[in-house]
């Protein structure tokens, strides 16, 4: 069964731990994040993105296959269906589909629209029992399509957001989506520890997780973060092995190519980054 994100995260920020976030994007993904999340016996959060949610034919398909497979794989452990960076419209529709949380991103909206939106969907979604996620401070690197420069958020505005009743919060701490470049200065923890004294016992959120070094991930989990949202690893690691798989002709056999086999060496790859992943976080038998 789905539940909401909200109390295995308010678990994780009190047990100074954090729940992985990885997203989506077909069966396979799906398959292996949540049999390794039973196996590691830890709490996970499957996001996806509106335009993932597009190429799986629409939310309510996401909904009904990740429900089928939870139960027939006998997960055990909590899952979270959730919306990654939605837009008003997005937000309203997984809501409907059978999502178990969502997040808002109004970051980009003037800070009183943003709150408008915000108050009207935390309403919307807690009155079905779901979980909601908002943004302050744009998080740079491209999201389907919507650019940030990896902005550090105002924790004034951090606590205004979060005034609103939401269940935690991503704040722009100079993190990026995508592979982080060569000059990237690194997080800024004075911009985390300012936020975390502002908004209190909220969980906070770090997006784009992919690149951050260990020791950086260590120390913002310490200061508030709960929840790290890892997509870009998991897509370079199932490239490289299907693509190493298909290069290496291991499945010609005069058949042609079975897509079951074509997949399997990315579906294993996605499982030992998600493995990997939740030793990193400290999640692992938290469920």
């Amino acid at each position: 069964m789905l539940v909401s994100a909200k109390e295995m995260l308010d678990k994780a920020k009190a047990g100074h731990y954090a729940v992985g976030q990885f997203n989506i994007n077909n069966l396979e993904w799906t398959k292996a994040i949540l049999l390794t999340a039973e196996e590691c016996k830890s709490p996970v959060i499957l996001g996806v993105s509106e335009g993932a949610g597009k190429y799986m034919t629409g939310f309510k398909t996401v909904a009904a296959m990740v429900k089928a497979m939870d139960e027939s794989l006998g997960i055990t452990v909590p899952v979270a269906l959730h919306l990654d960076h939605g837009t008003y419209e997005g937000t309203k529709a997984c809501i409907e589909a059978g999502f178990t949380s969502v997040m808002f991103d109004g970051s980009h909206f003037p800070i009183e629209e943003n709150v408008a939106k915000t108050t009207e969907l935390v309403n919307a979604a807690h009155h079905l029992g779901l979980s909601i996620e908002a943004e302050v401070g744009a998080i740079g690197g491209e999201e389907d399509g919507v650019i940030g420069k990896g902005e550090c958020a105002d924790p004034n505005e951090c606590k205004q957001i979060a005034d609103l009743g939401v269940d935690f919060l991503a704040a722009g701490i100079g993190n990026i989506h995508g592979v982080y470049p060569a000059n990237w200065e690194g997080l800024s923890f004075e911009t985390l520890e300012a936020i975390k004294n502002t908004v209190g016992d909220m969980p906070l959120v770090l997006h784009g997780g992919t690149g951050i070094p260990d020791d950086q991930i260590t120390k913002a989990i310490s200061l508030g973060v709960a929840k790290i949202n890892v997509n870009t690893e998991c897509q370079l690691v199932f490239a490289d092995a299907t693509r190493g798989y298909i290069e290496a002709g291991k499945d010609k056999q005069g058949k042609g190519f079975d897509p079951r086999k074509l997949l399997a060496p990315g579906f294993e790859a996605i499982k030992a980054k998600v493995k990997e992943k939740m030793e990193l976080f400290g999640s692992v038998n938290k469920a």
